[in-house]
């Protein structure tokens, strides 16, 4: 083998490899990429359950605070038709 042929082979023996590694690390990191994805959607999906619950639990005190308003002013009217 020529001197040539040997240093074009060892080129492409080290082109190959660096390719290859570059393709293993580039689908590790992918995947890690992936994975992150999905943690950050669980996240944010339990932050708007949270932000959900909250509101709910607002909603139930007005709702509460208006009933009882509305149970006082129709025990006004309720007095206020009886005189």
């Amino acid at each position: 083998m020529s001197r040539t042929s040997k240093v074009v082979l060892l080129i492409a023996a080290g082109t190959s490899l660096g390719i290859v590694a570059f393709v293993h690390y580039k689908q590790a990191e992918d995947r890690h990429r992936l994975k992150q994805g999905i943690v950050r959607d669980i996240e944010r999906q339990e932050k708007k359950k949270r932000e959900n619950l909250e509101r709910l639990r607002e909603q139930e005190v007005i709702t509460k605070i208006y009933r009882e308003l509305e149970a006082k002013e129709e025990a006004e009217r309720a007095l206020q038709g009886e005189q």
